[in-house]
């Protein structure tokens, strides 16, 4: 097993275990040969894919060390080590309109960023192999009527198939973590565009969830200019309501302020 420096401000635990690290890698299933990896600190994940020969694989990371270790180990395929922030980096610069897939071994901290600008990205980006603290794993998978269902989970869902693979064990991170770790797979799903108002819907999921113990007839009261407005999922609270759900109360919400 390969022993990493651990960049312990950025949140992130390295993976010391090979057989895990190879089985992340062929976890990713779809036949999109750009793949992008997010965070690949010194490379147990990188190895292998750069061995993949139908992957074009291109990793960034924050930390100049990681990257000039990288570059220097794989000194034939340095152009496809890059010295950057994936958050703020123009993803453009490396794949214009071409679709890419994700996949790494996320820190804790930034995780969630990192999905929703894939969210931005959704159109681009078929599938995301990560892995994730097991809490907000599991969350990411969760159904409707889960209490650990969520804002992230209703907006990935609407537009990617979510599974939960395997769980990944404190000891086989340096430093161990706290927490348990866990691996998903995000699939792209064929819709393109969702059937309401997409912005209303981004913010009625947010509102409401920000207030996930009261009812939806309190939350949402700011989106409504008016009295009068009755809708069954009124007396639910937003773990009660699947992605279809908060479609239809966006449009009747819209349909509502618009008589």
């Amino acid at each position: 097993m390969a022993v990493v420096k651990a960049k312990k401000n950025l949140g992130q635990h390295f993976l010391t275990d090979l057989k895990i690290a190879k089985k992340i890698v062929e976890s990713l299933q779809s036949n999109c040969s750009n793949v992008l990896e997010i965070g690949p600190g010194m490379g147990v994940l990188t190895q292998f894919l750069f061995q993949e020969p139908s992957f074009k694989t291109t990793a960034i990371d924050v930390d100049r060390e990681s990257i000039a270790y990288l570059q220097d180990k794989y000194e034939d395929l340095s152009d496809q080590i890059i010295y950057g922030d994936f958050l703020s980096y123009d993803v453009s610069l490396l794949y214009a309109s071409e679709p890419f897939a994700v996949i790494g071994n996320f820190p804790y901290n930034i995780s969630s960023q990192i999905l929703f600008k894939v969210l931005d990205h959704k159109n681009q980006v078929p599938e995301v192999v990560g892995m994730f603290q097991k809490e907000v794993a599991e969350r990411l998978a969760s159904p409707p009527g889960s209490k650990a269902y969520g804002i992230l989970s209703v907006l990935l869902q609407a537009y990617y198939k979510i599974e939960y693979l395997f769980t990944v064990h404190e000891n086989v991170f340096n430093p161990p973590p706290k927490v348990k770790s866990a691996v998903i797979r995000l699939t792209r799903n064929s819709v393109e565009e969702l059937a309401c108002d997409e912005k209303l819907f981004k913010k009625i999921i947010k509102a409401t969830f920000n207030n996930r113990r009261k009812m939806l007839r309190n939350t949402l009261k700011p989106f409504l200019t008016r009295d009068g407005f009755e809708h069954h999922f009124l007396t639910q609270r937003p773990e009660q309501l699947s992605v279809a759900d908060f479609v239809e109360l966006t449009n009747a919400i819209v349909q509502f302020q618009n008589k």
